[in-house]
C-alpha cells in the first residue's frame, strides 16, 4: 500500500463535535473504534525497522516525516495470529499519553483495515463485560451499540492508554523522546 495520508480535523473548535466520534477499524472479523480525537493520521505500512529486545507484538520504528514512531502490531497484542499485510493493511496514528511521566507521544498502530467514523454517543456506550479476575477487561472504554441496516451490531471500544501496560507505554514513549532529543541536540 502506498504511504497516503489522511489527517482527521482536530481543531478545538470541532473537539465537542467530535466527542462522541470514533474511528472503527477492523483484526479479522471483528470491529474496534478508537476516540477519534486520539487519532492523528491514517497511513499506509512504511518500512519498519525492527527494535532488538522488544515484546513480539512492538514491530519497531518508522521515519514519519523525520520522527520516529513506535509501532505495535495489535493483532499480536491481542494474542491473534500475524497475517501478511495487504492492500488494506494500515498503521493509525495515535496520541498516547504515558502516565508514568504525563507525557504524551505518537505511537503507530497496526490493524487489518480502516472502516470509517461512527458517531456514538454516550447512551449507547455499555460498560465492558465483566469477567471476574480471569480476564483483564481494562483495555475496553466500552462496547458502543451502532445500528448498521436493519440490524445492530457491537463494536469494542478501546482505550488506547490502556491497551499496552503502563512500563510497555513508558518504554515506547522513550523511543520517541529519545528521538525528539536527538533532533533539539542536533539544532
Amino acid at each position: 500500500m502506498s504511504a497516503s495520508t489522511t489527517t482527521p480535523q482536530n481543531n478545538s473548535s470541532k473537539s465537542n463535535d467530535n466527542q462522541d466520534k470514533f474511528l472503527s477499524f477492523c483484526l479479522g472479523n471483528e470491529e474496534y473504534g478508537l476516540e477519534i480525537l486520539r487519532v492523528r493520521e491514517i497511513i499506509g505500512v512504511l518500512d519498519i525497522t525492527p527494535l532488538p529486545q522488544t515484546a513480539s507484538y512492538v514491530k519497531g520504528v518508522v521515519n514519519l516525516r523525520g520522527k520516529i514512531i513506535p509501532v505495535i502490531e495489535l493483532r499480536n497484542k491481542f494474542g491473534m495470529p500475524s497475517v501478511a499485510y495487504d492492500d488494506e493493511t494500515c498503521i493509525i496514528v495515535v496520541e498516547v499519553n504515558d502516565s508514568a511521566s504525563s507525557d504524551q507521544f505518537e505511537m503507530g498502530v497496526i490493524v487489518d483495515s480502516v472502516r470509517e467514523v461512527k458517531n456514538i454517543g454516550k447512551s449507547m456506550i455499555e460498560p465492558a463485560p465483566k469477567f471476574g479476575g480471569a480476564l483483564n477487561t481494562d483495555y475496553i472504554m466500552g462496547m458502543g451499540k451502532v445500528t448498521e441496516g436493519d440490524h445492530q451490531k457491537v463494536l469494542i471500544l478501546l482505550d488506547i492508554d490502556k491497551v499496552l501496560s503502563a512500563n510497555a507505554v513508558s518504554q515506547l514513549a522513550q523511543v520517541g523522546r529519545t528521538d525528539s532529543e536527538t533532533d533539539r541536540l542536533a539544532a
